[in-house]
């Protein structure tokens, strides 16, 4: 469904026994077949590899930024999936992210957000429910995207346009 012109997928080994996936793509291209993974793109790649992460394995999982690469229509589908890979099989899913879609979910509860904050020593860990300001926005009905993600900005940041003027 995300990869629309995706129609099969096999994982062969070369002859060295290393695993490959390798594509078959239909679209308008009459020839376009089989394609190895060093065609897919990022998005593909990494929705394939986040795919497979959910369903192997039952111990913790931890992901940095699964939403890179990813439009943002499956991006908003991800926790949704981190919630039925709990419910199945009671696995723990961690992940980090500065990403507006993901975060817009409205399971996502102040409870189970934790905000890192990096300082001179060390870096600090919270919950955003322990935040006043985020648990105000939170509870007017906003998602964790609207009451966290303006209170990671790097502070500067708007600062960056300028340094190329």
């Amino acid at each position: 469904m995300a990869v629309p012109q995706l129609e099969q997928l096999e994982l062969e080994r070369d002859e060295r026994g290393i695993p490959h996936l390798h594509g078959l793509y239909k679209h308008w291209r009459p020839k376009a077949g089989w394609q190895s993974e060093e065609h897919f793109s990022d998005g593909t790649l990494r929705l394939l590899g986040l795919l497979w992460a959910f369903l192997d394995g039952s111990a913790p999982l931890l992901l940095e930024e699964p939403a890179l690469s990813l439009h943002s229509d499956v991006v908003k589908h991800i926790p949704a999936m981190m919630a039925a890979v709990n419910r199945r099989s009671g696995r723990q899913v961690f992940i980090t992210t500065h990403s507006y879609d993901l975060l817009s979910d409205p399971g996502i509860a102040p409870e189970e957000t934790l905000r890192l904050i990096p300082g001179d020593n060390g870096t600090e860990a919270s919950l955003a429910s322990a935040d006043r300001q985020v648990q105000a926005i939170a509870m007017a009905d906003l998602s964790m995207a609207d009451a966290a993600l303006p209170r990671t900005a790097p502070q500067g940041s708007e600062q960056l346009a300028l340094t190329l003027q």
